[in-house]
């Protein structure tokens, strides 16, 4: 891991980072010194979006800021500051032909995103591995995933396939390339579901939290479209990985 930066805000620290080519971003809390195992969240972002994406950044600041944990985001393969292929232009393109003629997208997107998956699995793993070498993260902490829509494509078979991973919030999707990882998966889950997606159908969605095979998953349904996720669902999100990552409950919001 090699980092290129450190800026500090409001007790956040901010470290771009490296692995094996593929950028990232740690944010931690600015006095973790000391080698302890400290809380690891790992942040995936949506399609067409990136690491330092406003959604990613926000909900990274309240996790060291809220909770002390330490936070770690990558570029997505063809995403953020990595290269796009000739491959990635035209599936880009072709998506956005099909958007703007009102045509399904669903199968174009999952048949993409898996592809992506499958590259970007182990690399998450690899940053997982440098991480944990890290001071201010450790090894042995609890480490927890969010990701919805592409976050969601990656992140369902790396909880699946990566054993140190230990609760993950996923949604807005509802695939059959999925359905696998889906039937892997034993950590406790919170699933976000659009009773409105037009690109993740409702019934496809709803199979696939069923398919998950988690003692403990919780399925929380609004109303609305693809894009149309309440920004509410942030603090139950928090509330969740407080419980399953610092074993608390998350501090009150005051309006």
């Amino acid at each position: 891991m090699r980092f290129t930066s450190q800026t500090t805000a409001n007790g956040v620290s901010e470290r771009p980072f490296t692995v094996d080519g593929v950028p990232g971003v740690l944010w931690s809390p600015a006095d973790a010194t000391a080698p302890r195992p400290r809380p690891l969240m790992l942040l995936g972002h949506g399609g067409g979006q990136h690491k330092n994406a406003p959604g990613v950044l926000a909900r990274a600041h309240r996790y060291v800021a809220r909770f002390g944990f330490a936070v770690a985001a990558i570029d997505a393969p063809g995403h953020g500051d990595r290269p796009r292929t000739a491959h990635d232009e035209e599936s880009f393109a072709q998506l956005r032909r099909k958007m703007a003629a009102g045509e399904p997208v669903g199968a174009l997107i999952a048949e993409d995103n898996a592809a992506r998956a499958t590259q970007a699995v182990p690399e998450w793993q690899a940053a997982l591995d440098a991480l944990q070498h890290l001071d201010e993260v450790g090894a042995g902490g609890p480490i927890g995933y969010w990701g919805v829509s592409l976050g969601s494509m990656i992140g369902m078979p790396l909880v699946a396939a990566e054993p140190r991973i230990t609760a993950a919030v996923f949604g807005l999707v509802g695939y059959d390339t999925l359905t696998d990882a889906a039937t892997r998966i034993t950590v406790p889950v919170q699933f976000l579901l659009q009773w409105d997606d037009e690109i993740a159908p409702r019934e496809a969605g709803l199979a696939l939290f069923d398919a998950i095979a988690s003692p403990e998953k919780t399925l929380h349904a609004n109303s609305g479209r693809h894009m149309d996720l309440p920004r509410f669902e942030m603090d139950g999100d928090e509330r969740f990985f407080a419980r399953h990552l610092a074993g608390r409950p998350a501090p009150t919001t005051v309006a």
